[in-house]
């Protein structure tokens, strides 16, 4: 019986969490000769300092390399409590001196992206993902 309501407190605990949780699309348009640079920041470093600052990646894509937009295009997508959390984790993100840090010193010879576009999203009540 004790199992049964703790696996019962367990499942309500976690749909309260998908609840409010929201996703973010952000799709990245390197500069021209700059994309690896920024695929490995994202793999050495921009990684650890998101799951820091309680921002779970979702994951990391590129276009096919048929697709023109193969050469410049970073597409990746978030998942955060709320979209308030979103908010609170972004502004503590970009002080933080070890982002402030690499950042620095991976554009020294440039700026990695020309453009960012930022989507926030909430799952439907039907998507498998939640």
């Amino acid at each position: 019986m004790i199992r049964r309501l703790l696996l019962l407190a367990l499942l309500v605990t976690g749909f309260a969490y998908a609840d409010g949780r929201v996703f973010e699309l952000r799709v990245y348009t390197a500069n021209e000769g700059k994309l690896e640079a920024l695929k490995a920041r994202f793999r050495d470093h921009t990684t650890a300092i998101f799951k820091k600052h309680h921002m779970e990646v979702i994951g990391y894509w590129t276009p096919e390399p048929s697709d023109p937009k193969s050469k410049d295009t970073f597409i990746y997508i978030l998942a955060h409590p709320s979209r308030e959390a979103a908010e609170k984790n972004w502004k503590e993100f970009q002080v933080d001196p070890e982002w402030t840090k690499v950042k620095t010193e991976s554009e020294k010879e440039g700026a990695l992206a020309k453009k960012v576009d930022s989507t926030f999203m909430d799952a439907t009540n039907f998507s498998p993902m939640k």
